[in-house]
């Protein structure tokens, strides 16, 4: 009963005569037949050998998965609580307790089958997460439709996936548009839109980055649109399915608590054999019938079984495991789920993480009497035909603005490296760059100034000029997430007392962003080997420390923090492999959640031990003096056991919000 191991748990799904409830009938049975004999033992004319031959039956059905397992245990070389409880029930029926004995039996066979059945609820919240991608596929091949299972599907099949229907792998879009629900992986509460890939053609198997408006995951819903899908993940190697594996493993990954308590049992079992050994032998030292020390000893024997301990911890992780699971949050066992809920400080990330990671268009100053119309299509009509990766952010967000403006044609295009862009229209010559691409002494104060104050902001800035005229001031900024301010408050109300941004943008940058969002320091102008040293450096002064980053350039600064948080890990193989906990959404608005749920498990588990160690504590002494016999104490043993699991269970209904 200590020990709930997968193997255990197949066990009892197998079950026997009755199914998978053949456990808990079996016990109904026992109590059965125990109530009935104790009844007829009260009537006089009933002879004596009715009841014990109930008691008999009661035996048998209590005791028949309690000796089955002990044997199982005992061959494999391991020595378990079933033993323990046989032992007891055999000893009540030499001393003729016969009723004592079936009673013990009964509640602890009940407590077994209500235990497992508690467990498995745990473990359905996981296996749920399988049965989210459909079974079949319908799949295109050699022109035809067809429907197959989804483990036939291979590398590069286009899937059709219906309107209102679960997409049954990872893949890309190549046909059709719309939204799909991805909360059942990521946790995002809004659907996604989708639109195909650039290139149908080109494989997508082994791309790194694919964008989250070009990929889909098996088990999300789609919309209302029909899509065509191009499969770049077998079934055993999707995201659901990664997931679901690595939740099983986090269940084996011991806490520091339950590593606590398998120490405590090592040492407290064989005391506990040697004090009920001893208890056996004390009417020789005190005026009392064998009989009556013998019972004692099989009382003491029951009370003093760490049942309750050795589930207290075990079944707190598995619930919060699963918990979080269905929330898009992936913790790699019950070590980081603890140390979650212990966490001082916290370093992010900047850019993807605590920023959206790509700059948008901030500012558009216009000057010398131009408006802002006419500066913005002057920069969409140069910028459109630029490579640089700000040009995109500059049209992207001009086109904005400017609605369906018809924008003017431009020539003679170049890129001056590292410093802007010359182009000319209408016969004038247009320059967008910044202060580098002109003579700052032939720059204006007064437009410097503007320039240099954006700059002191966090803003790159660019000059616009057409001709001999300065036309206008456009800026950019990787600017913060809108719920970046809301997390971070909402980090600091659980009690986190220190939360630092880290950056390879320069300390300007850093300042200006982490005043935005009210993040308490920032660090700018680091390597990744800085961002190692700065994590190592608060993990002295904090002692627990996470890291949060996209799993990739920030690996080396995860493993160094006491927690490594992975944002946005659906579909990363190196962020699911490389962090502790992951966030599968790209939703910083997670972490909160993430943590208080390890708040309110590591809460639990303490609840547990206190409830598990206080009644053995209670219960020994109370054996021992007699005042307490058997029965009261199995009630107490196997009540303490299903207090404790139900208690865990309760994480399975943990709200965001909570």
């Amino acid at each position: 009963m200590a020990k709930h191991d997968q193997a255990e748990d197949a066990g009892h799904k197998d079950g026997g005569v009755f199914g998978k409830n053949t456990e808990l009938i079996f016990a109904l049975l026992c109590g059965v037949a125990l109530g009935t004999g104790f009844g007829l033992s009260y009537i006089n004319t009933i002879p004596t050998w009715t009841s014990l031959s109930l008691y008999i039956v009661a035996y048998f059905f209590g005791g028949y998965f309690t000796a089955k397992e002990a044997v199982q245990t005992i061959l494999k070389g391991g020595f378990e609580i079933d033993f323990l409880m046989l032992v007891a029930a055999i000893g009540a029926a030499i001393l003729g307790e016969w009723a004592e004995g079936a009673l013990l039996l009964f509640l602890f066979s009940l407590g077994h089958a209500l235990e497992h059945y508690a467990m498995g609820k745990a473990r359905k919240s996981i296996a749920a997460l399988t049965n989210l991608a459909p079974p079949t596929a319908l799949v295109v091949r050699d022109g035809k439709e067809e429907e197959i299972h989804i483990e036939k599907l291979v590398l590069g099949d286009i899937i059709i996936i219906k309107p209102n229907s679960k997409i049954p792998a990872d893949g890309v879009v190549i046909k059709g548009e719309g939204s799909v629900n991805q909360a059942p992986i990521t946790g995002e509460s809004v659907p996604v839109d989708k639109s195909p890939v650039p290139d149908p053609a080109k494989d997508y198997t082994s791309e790194k980055s694919i964008k989250p408006q070009f990929r889909v995951f098996a088990g999300t819903i789609n919309g209302a649109s029909v899509l065509e899908v191009k499969v770049i993940k077998e079934a055993k190697d999707s995201t659901i399915s990664r997931l679901v594996k690595m939740v099983n493993e986090a269940e084996k990954q011991k806490s520091p608590t339950q590593l606590f308590t398998d120490k405590f049992e090592k040492y407290f079992v064989p005391v506990v054999l040697i004090l009920v050994s001893a208890l056996c032998f004390a009417f020789l030292v005190i005026d009392e019938p064998f009989s009556k020390s013998f019972y004692r000893a099989m009382s003491v024997l029951v009370a003093a079984s760490p049942c309750a301990l050795a589930i207290s911890t075990p079944s707190a992780v598995l619930s919060g495991v699963a918990r979080a699971a269905r929330g898009g949050v992936l913790i790699k066992g019950g070590r980081p789920l603890e140390d979650l809920g212990s966490l001082n400080a916290i370093a992010f990330d900047k850019t993807g993480t605590i920023t959206e990671g790509k700059p948008q268009l901030t500012n558009a100053i216009p000057l010398n009497d131009i408006s802002e119309e006419e500066l913005l299509t002057v920069a969409v009509a140069v910028e459109k035909l630029s490579d640089h990766p700000l040009a995109e952010a500059i049209v992207k967000g001009a086109m904005e603005k400017l609605k369906k403006q018809k924008i003017p044609e431009a020539h003679n295009v170049k890129g001056i490296i590292g410093r802007g862009v010359q182009a000319e229209i209408g016969g004038k010559k247009i320059y967008i760059g910044n202060k580098a691409l002109f003579n700052k002494a032939g720059i204006p104060q007064d437009i410097l100034k503007q320039v240099e104050d954006l700059e002191k902001g966090g803003h790159t800035s660019m000059l616009v000029k057409r001709d001999k005229d300065f036309i206008g001031i456009l800026s950019l900024m990787d600017v913060p997430r809108k719920d970046a301010k809301r997390v971070l408050s909402e980090l600091t109300d659980l009690g986190i007392k220190k939360m630092i941004m880290l950056t390879g943008d320069n300390q300007q940058v850093a300042e200006a962003v982490a005043k935005q969002i009210g993040i308490t320091e920032a660090w700018g102008d680091l390597m990744p080997e800085d961002k190692v040293k700065a994590v190592q450096k608060l993990d002295k002064s904090e002692k627990m420390v996470a890291m949060v980053g996209d799993g990739v350039n920030d690996a080396p600064a995860m493993a160094k923090s006491t927690v490594g948080i992975a944002m946005g890990a659906a579909g990363s193989d190196v962020a699911l492999e490389t962090a502790d906990i992951a966030l599968l959404g790209d939703r910083l608005e997670s972490l909160p959640f993430a943590i208080g749920l390890s708040r309110k498990a590591k809460g639990i588990i303490k609840q547990n031990l206190w409830i598990s160690l206080g009644v053995v504590g209670a219960l020994i002494p109370l054996t021992i003096l007699g005042i307490a016999s058997i029965g009261p104490a199995v009630i107490a043993h196997e009540g303490s056991t299903l207090i404790v699991v139900f208690n865990a269970l309760r994480l399975l209904a943990y709200k965001n919000d909570a």
